[in-house]
């Protein structure tokens, strides 16, 4: 099958043509005609199979009649991170070349004075993510009673980042005359329920099984230390060893791992770059392009990252943490292995965190092989938290054999009176003998003037606005800042 026997039309085949491409992706073939038909359509998709261009073209075919007025958008797109909202506004700009549409970007990190001179001009395609397009109508800048077609894409990607509400809230800005198209890479039962609240008797366009890894890519699984400087050191491992390593990005589970993550490479003399929510638009756009360009062959960044990086021809994708959501997982390797390409990951495993990566295994159902030997897991890790508190308590009450040997085994300080207690009985005699001079000494002592103890010890790296104390400037190589 082609593009052209879709039902789309000759300035969308044009422009298709112009971009070097033939034959639909399953998504595609499945879901362009049903879009087309104005009928409801809910997307099962793992991500890399298309699915972007799947509700692009037909919608490009649809808005060639009519035009838009000021402050109405014809149709709607929600994106959940501003990376992913910026590929969709290129796919329409490269597959819209022949169209006279005006489209919308509004994300947060860029001034809303450029995004109301748009707004005001009027946009047949509305591109937003869910807190920058409240922000514009709480503002009077917006009306929504225009919509004809509401896209809600990466759906469950909204629900890890707590946008349903707002996505709930805007769904009842619109007019329930609307077309709908819902996409999501999983499908658990709360994206579920979420569907059937949206859609109206939806066709269900699913092209691989919910969760699936692509078979393109060669999962690996490595054992490391839970010590930081022996698991960076398994890391600079894997990507000096790597086969056929062009570029690859690391993913981390803390943002204050990126940064010290970051500063260790750079510090080895790799070619890295680093990417997660607090840096502000522009920075982050100017490590994404030089990672596409491979300036930076080392992109290190977060969950933020994992569904908006649209780069075909990532080699390796590297997990430094196992994720905490095995469907997370699912995504961060969904960066490699693209448009049938061959692709590897990594993930580094400590023995810690067995819980993590079964999750993962049974999600997806398969097993990932082991890169060397597998990890001994630490059987007591789950219980260490559990097991700790309980001897907190005992200690507390007095109760319990812990307290006890601690009674009868080392002295306990006494921090009012700063003597030992609990001393064995031979030292009793001593310690009595030396009470006098003990209490002369703490009339003298408390002559002198007491030192600041805190006021000498340094103070840690501020965190201002959220921002991380490495900084995102630091993040930006030189070359960049030229």
């Amino acid at each position: 099958m082609t593009f052209s026997d879709l039902g789309l039309s000759d300035k969308v085949l044009k422009a298709v043509a112009a971009s070097g491409y033939k034959e639909p992706t399953p998504i595609q073939e499945k879901g362009i005609p049903h879009v087309l038909q104005r009928r409801d359509v809910l997307g099962i998709a793992q991500t890399g199979t298309g699915k972007t261009a799947s509700f692009v073209l037909p919608m490009l075919s649809m808005l060639e009649k009519g035009r838009a007025r000021a402050r109405m958008p014809r149709t709607l797109i929600l994106e959940p991170t501003r990376e992913l909202a910026a590929q969709v506004h290129e796919n329409f700009e490269k597959y819209g070349q022949n169209h006279k549409l005006s489209v919308a970007l509004l994300i947060g990190g860029v001034s809303f004075e450029e995004q109301n001179k748009i707004l005001d001009r009027g946009a047949d395609v509305l591109i937003a993510t869910p807190g920058r397009l409240l922000d514009h109508f709480e503002r009077g800048r917006l009306l929504m009673t225009g919509v004809e077609i509401l896209v809600i894409d990466e759906a469950d990607r909204m629900l890890d980042m707590g946008f349903i509400p707002d996505i709930e809230r805007i769904v009842k800005m619109v007019p329930f005359t609307r077309q709908t198209l819902f996409f999501s890479a999983t499908m658990p039962p709360e994206i579920e329920k979420l569907s059937q609240q949206f859609l109206q008797n939806p066709v269900a366009v699913e092209v691989a099984r919910a969760s699936s890894t692509s078979t393109t890519i060669e999962q690996r699984a490595v054992a490391c230390s839970t010590v930081d400087y022996e698991k960076r050191a398994t890391l600079r491992e894997i990507i000096d060893n790597a086969e056929g390593l062009k570029n690859a990005i690391i993913f981390c589970n803390r943002k204050r791992d990126i940064g010290t993550l970051w500063k260790s490479l750079d510090r080895h003399g790799y070619s890295v770059g680093a990417l997660h929510g607090d840096m502000d638009q522009s920075n982050r756009s100017a490590i994404l392009e030089a990672f596409k360009k491979n300036e930076i062959k080392i992109l290190i960044a977060s969950d933020v990252a994992a569904r908006g990086l649209d780069i075909p021809d990532v080699s390796h994708v590297i997990n430094f943490d196992v994720p905490f959501n095995a469907e997370d997982y699912v995504h961060r390797i969904g960066r490699t292995g693209r448009a049938g390409r061959k692709g590897a990951s990594f993930t580094l495993v400590t023995p810690i965190e067995q819980k993590e990566f079964e999750a993962i295994e049974s999600l997806i159902e398969q097993d990932i092989e082991w890169e060397g030997a597998p990890v001994e897991w630490d059987e007591g890790a789950g219980k260490k938290g559990r097991r700790g508190r309980g001897k907190a308590k005992a200690a507390k009450d007095g109760s319990g054999n812990g307290s006890e040997k601690k009674a009868a085994g080392r002295p306990k300080h006494d921090k009012k009176s700063g003597e030992e207690g609990s001393e064995p009985a031979s030292k009793e005699a001593a310690k009595s003998s030396g009470k006098k001079d003990d209490k002369k000494k703490k009339d003298k002592a408390s002559d002198e003037p007491k030192k600041n103890k805190k006021a000498s010890k340094p103070k840690p790296a501020e965190i201002k606005d959220g921002t991380h104390a490495f900084g995102a400037e630091e993040f930006v190589p030189d070359f960049i800042k030229r």
